[in-house]
């Protein structure tokens, strides 16, 4: 069971990277079109503090909720929620953190800004703490006998 969450959340995960590319591939053709927006416009200066208030915030309070939920799931007494929940929430924490990265990459290609292109390396980070893992599962669940759930 674990194994089968796990393979299903690292889909999702890895999709987002997937996407990050394809964005970038879009995005270096939409620039080299002349298609762009100027960072020192008011829309461009909206969209930068948007998004980099976005994913300042939603990294840390995405990993902390979800650190929060995850020992509140721990103590529930049917596995199969535990398992349910926790994959509810995790692919939740991968959306979440994965638009951000998926934003400020657009947005670099779109403005031509130094910033954005670090929101979307300050995101990817964050993502890779979203990583799934059959131990962190365990570990987050607070599973005693890993063998009994596969």
């Amino acid at each position: 069971m674990i194994t089968k969450l796990v393979k299903k959340l690292t889909l999702v995960y890895y999709l987002f990277y997937m996407a990050a590319v394809f964005i970038a591939a879009v995005g270096s053709q939409t620039y080299r079109s002349g298609i762009s927006i100027d960072p020192a416009s008011q829309v461009g200066i909206v969209i930068n503090s948007i998004l980099i208030i976005f994913i300042i915030g939603s990294i840390p309070v995405t990993l902390g909720l979800f650190n929060k939920q995850t020992k509140k799931w721990a103590e529930l007494p049917s596995l199969d929620e535990k398992l349910q929940r926790y994959e509810k929430g995790s692919i939740l924490r991968i959306v979440i953190i994965g638009t951000g990265f998926l934003l400020g990459i657009l947005f670099f290609f779109l403005m031509n800004s130094q910033s954005m292109i670090f929101s979307a390396g300050i995101a990817a980070i964050g993502l890779f703490f979203c990583k799934p893992a059959e131990v962190k599962v365990i570990s987050d669940l607070q599973l005693e006998d890993p063998e009994q759930h596969d």
